[in-house]
This record gives structure tokens, sequence and C-alpha cells, in this order.
């Protein structure tokens, strides 16, 4: 019998331990804290409206952004549809982050391991022969995705991941390569207001933009002005405006990975 009241007395200890343990992982995901008000903004596909449009007002407001780029099929050397490299370089030159898309926008839940590594090594490839740094963060074309992509891009060493989900994300419960975000586009205006309203308590919001304008791509066309209202919103307000690599001051990815399972029920596509 006293033998198992010590152990009924040790159980509350132990189980204050294994806890304790958890908690202490999940909170050295968070490098310092995440300040109300950060956004990050992602560019997708490489359209030409990007360096002509996108880059220069980026740049007159002093925001970062990451683009997701890929070689779309089948007009990707069309100069008026999409960047050329000499301009994805000239953002790079630009102080914004360079990031991979694949080479073809290509539904990765669909690809093997190869095909894979592949699609990225042509991104990675074409960055180092135009010295831009290698690509760190990827983000989902079509948000196809499963449980063996997370795993092929943990083998390439990626750091981030982005997918959609129409939701702010949650460092410390959102994984790494699940991270969720809002999608542009000429209809949603109000939706997009009030998502960056969601930018608080420990929450960041990401939003996934498209073309400004998309002349290939009309349902994800931005028109400019549209896109320049939301800059003089987030300037006007007060938010810090990052790309994704710039999320690594604040989130310790590895940490991440390694603490939160990730979660393919909630929705993650837009």
């Amino acid at each position: 019998m006293l033998k198992q009241l010590q152990k009924l007395r040790l159980f509350p200890l132990v189980l204050f331990l294994v806890l304790g343990i958890g908690f202490h992982s999940k909170s050295q995901i968070i490098k310092k804290p995440i300040p109300d008000k950060l956004v990050v903004l992602t560019f997708d596909d490489a359209p030409a409206s990007h360096y002509s449009v996108v880059g220069p007002m980026l740049k007159k407001y002093d925001f970062g952004a990451t683009f997701f780029v890929c070689e779309f099929p089948p007009n990707s050397q069309d100069s008026s549809l999409y960047m050329n490299w000499r301009q994805i370089q000239a953002l790079n030159t630009m102080g914004f982050e360079i990031a991979n898309h694949t080479h073809t926008h290509a539904n990765v839940s669909k690809l093997t391991k190869e095909e894979f590594n592949s699609q990225l090594s042509y991104i990675e490839d074409k960055c180092d022969s135009l010295g831009i740094p290698k690509p760190i963060n990827f983000a989902y074309p079509g948000y196809g995705l499963n449980a063996q992509s997370l795993g092929f891009l943990e083998k390439k060493s990626y750091h981030f991941a982005r997918a959609g989900g129409s939701r702010a994300y949650d460092p410390e419960h959102d994984h790494p390569y699940l991270l969720p975000s809002w999608a542009t586009d000429e209809t949603n205006k109000e939706e997009i207001f009030e998502a960056l309203n969601m930018a608080k308590n420990g929450k960041v919001v990401i939003l996934t933009i498209h073309g400004v304008p998309d002349l290939e791509h009309p349902w994800v066309n931005n028109p400019p002005e549209l896109f320049e209202e939301y800059l003089i919103f987030l300037k006007q307000n007060n938010y810090q405006v990052i790309s994704l690599r710039d999320l690594e001051d604040f989130v310790d990815f590895e940490m991440a990975r390694k603490t939160i399972s990730p979660d393919f029920k909630g929705k993650l596509n837009n």
C-alpha cells in the first residue's frame, strides 16, 4: 500500500515534468516575441508585372517580400506575360527573396522523389548561375501537397513551405511546411482587409498574391490600384511587412519541425 501511495504522489510530478518538457520545447519555437501587425507578402508564378509593377511599389513603401518563381508552361518564354531570369535576378538585387515554386508549376503531391528533386534543382541551379542565393523556402503550386511532399522538403533542407487555407499562421501550432495564407484577387478586397486585422496575439498573416495584373490567369488578377491600396493601408497603420526568410528572426523552423506534427485535416488550399 505504501508503495502504491508513493507512486500516486509521484504521478503529478511525472505529469508536470512531461508536460513541462513539451511546453518548454514549444516555447523555444519563438525566438523573439512576434509583434502585432506582422505580415508576410508572397508572390507566385513569376508574371511580368512582378518586375514592372510589384517590385517598384514594394520599394516605394519599403516593404519586404518573397517571390516564388517557376517557368509557367506553356508561355513562360513570353516576356509580355512572364519575367525572364534577368528580371528575377534584378528583384534579388533589389533585396527581395527569390524562392522555389518548382520548374514547371508542378503538383508535387503527384511527383516521385526523383521528379521532385529535379523540379526544385532546376530553380536552385538557375539561381546559382545568376548569383541569387539558393532558395530556402517553397510554395506548393496549386496547393497540391501530401505527407510525402513534406518529407521531400525536409530531405532538401527547406525551411518553410507555404500552403493556403485562408487563416492566420500560428507558429506554435502550424508545421513550418504547412504555412497557411490568404490568396488575393480582384473580388475579395473586404476579406483581405479583415484578414490583415488577424495579425495579432502571436499570429502572422501571410498573403499569396499573383499578377498585378495577371494577364494569363484573370481569376487571380490583382489590379495595381487595389494592390497599392493594400500597401497604403499597411504603411499608414504601421504594419511590419517582411519576406518569408525574415520570419526566421521570430520563428525557429527547425524546432518547429521537430515538435509540431503536420495537420492535414484542416483546409490547406484557397
